[in-house]
This record gives C-alpha cells, structure tokens and sequence, in this order.
C-alpha cells in the first residue's frame, strides 16, 4: 500500500505545487543512488531512470541530470585513483611532446641527411597505459555521440531500463559461471583487447547497461586480471563522463533551464560525491573479491521489478 501511496504523492507535489524543496529532495535521492551505484556492476544510469519513471518525475533537459551526477562520482574517482591518474596525465603530456620532438627530427633529417634517433613513444607501462585509453575511447565516442538521441529517448522508457538490467545480471551471470580472467596488465594487454572494451562502455549509454559491468565483462574477457580489469574500467569513465559532460553543457541555457534547476543540479552532484567517496572502497573490494553472480541475481531481481512497475 505504501509503495502506491508513495509516488503518487511525488507526483501530485511535482505536477500541481511543483515545490522547490521537493525538487531538492528528488535530486537528493537520485544523488544517492547514483553514488552507490555507479561503483556496482548494476547501471546506475539504469537506476536513475526507473526512480525518476516510478516516481512521474520529468527527465529535463536533454541527459544533463544524469551527467552532473556521473560528474559527482568522477570526483570520488580521481580521490581513489589519484597516483595513477597523475601519472597518466603526465606521461600523456610527454608522449605528446615526444610526438613533436620526434617530427621536428624527421623534418630535420630530411633536410640535412642526417640520422639523429627518435624518441621512443611508448616507453612505460604508463604510457601504454594512456594508449590504451586513447583507443578504447575511439569507439566510445562515436557510438555516444551519434547514440545521443536514441539514448535520450530511451531515459523516458519506462520499458528498456528494466529489459536493460536484466541483460546485464545475464552477461554478469555468464562471467561468472565461465570463470573468465587472466593475468594481463597494461603491459600484455593489446589495443584490439582496449577497441572491444570501448565498443562495450560506448553501448552501455543506453539506460540498464551497467558501464562498469560490461568494460569489467569486457576485460576479464580479454584475460585481464580481476584488479587490472577494474581499474581500467574506473579510470576510463573519466573522458567518457567529461566528454558527455561538455556535449550537454549547452542545456544549461535551454529554455527549460531555470537558475534553481541548475544549482540543484550542482548541488546533487556534490552529494553524490560524498556519497561515492563513501562507498567506493566497499564497492571495489566486493567487485574485486565477490562474485558476480550476487549482483547478476541483484539484476534480475531489479530488472524484474522495473517490469511489473511497468505493467502495473
């Protein structure tokens, strides 16, 4: 009873009162569960836009809610992966310069004869680290952008998000069950292992695809190592969550955009840092010691509900 009496009040206050502290309070939910679950194999994106559909709540404006949120979580990511992230960062800058240095050679050799020796690109781990990334973020771009409306319009199904978990609680189950993973690390993985696990984060924009679940998926497929595998899947959401994040900064000057609409927007992304600062050392242990099959059930359970919630 409760659960029919719940959102129907939500959107009695949204449709007829529309008040403020409600919007507050909406942005505050969804920040919550954007920060426990974007660290779990379980989309949170796929989370996000059930609450906001079992609730008769408007999506807004493009995606950009659900970006600002991804952002707070982003935050929480560079605090847990900081010494990698600066040292990416930093061999990326000096690979760049060597790429410069190494054509002003080759334009000095041409014209003088001589012989002088290019600098190596790739050479750290750390390096073909950033490489790796470089190429997994091909595919990942493409499909998002040219995805973007379909993406937008599937956030408003109240159908797909439910049939999107429940393929992925199927791929983690399958993971789990055939044991996959290997020893790779940056090292020994290659840039085909890296254009397979961008193609899997570009296909989970679509709400119920679990990002972290499918490039994890993708990765221990590829036979990463379980700690290698979730790294890499964290550390790569960072372009993929500032490049969605520069396509929907637009929407801010939309004509649906109201000053109130935007701080609440940025204030939902600050709790969903805190929040994701919170759990993700929890969340990585459980991904990195658990099994999948806990969550795949945990997916077929939600996914299971979003579609009665459907149908009811």
């Amino acid at each position: 009873m409760i659960a029919k009496i719940l959102p129907r009040v939500f959107v009695i206050l949204w449709l007829k009162e529309k008040d403020k502290n409600m919007i507050v309070l909406y942005i505050i939910l969804l920040a919550i569960v954007q920060g426990i679950t974007e660290f779990l194999p379980v989309s949170s994106f796929g989370h996000l836009c059930f609450v906001q559909n079992i609730l008769g709540m408007e999506h807004g404006p493009g995606v950009l809610m659900e970006v600002m949120l991804h952002v707070g979580t982003l935050a929480a990511i560079f605090m847990t992966f900081q010494k990698d992230i600066r040292r990416l960062a930093v061999e990326s800058i000096e690979m760049f310069m060597d790429v410069i240095g190494n054509a002003n050679l080759y334009i000095h050799n041409r014209r003088t004869g001589d012989e002088l020796h290019y600098a190596k690109i790739i050479s750290n781990i750390y390096r073909k680290f950033a490489v790796l990334l470089m190429v997994s973020m091909i595919p990942t771009m493409f499909l998002g952008y040219t995805a973007r409306r379909l993406v937008a319009m599937s956030a408003a199904s109240k159908l797909l998000p439910g049939v999107g978990i429940l393929i992925t609680g199927i791929i983690l189950l399958v993971i789990d069950l055939s044991q996959v993973g290997g020893t790779k690390a940056a090292k020994d993985a290659s840039f085909s292992n890296a254009m397979w696990i961008g193609i899997c984060q570009g296909l989970s924009v679509f709400p119920g695809f679990s990002r972290s679940g499918m490039t994890i998926s993708a990765g221990l497929m590829s036979g990463f190592s379980r700690t290698f595998a979730v790294k890499y899947s964290y550390i790569l959401s960072i372009p993929a969550i500032i490049g969605a994040l520069i396509m929907e900064l637009g929407q801010f000057g939309s004509a649906d955009m109201t000053v109130g609409l935007g701080f609440s927007y940025v204030f939902g992304m600050i709790i969903a840092a805190v929040v994701g600062s919170l759990a993700i050392r929890a969340c990585l242990r459980l991904v990195h010691n658990g099994k999948f099959r806990f969550f795949a059930y945990y997916c077929f359970i939600a996914g299971i509900i979003a579609l009665v919630a459907n149908f009811a």
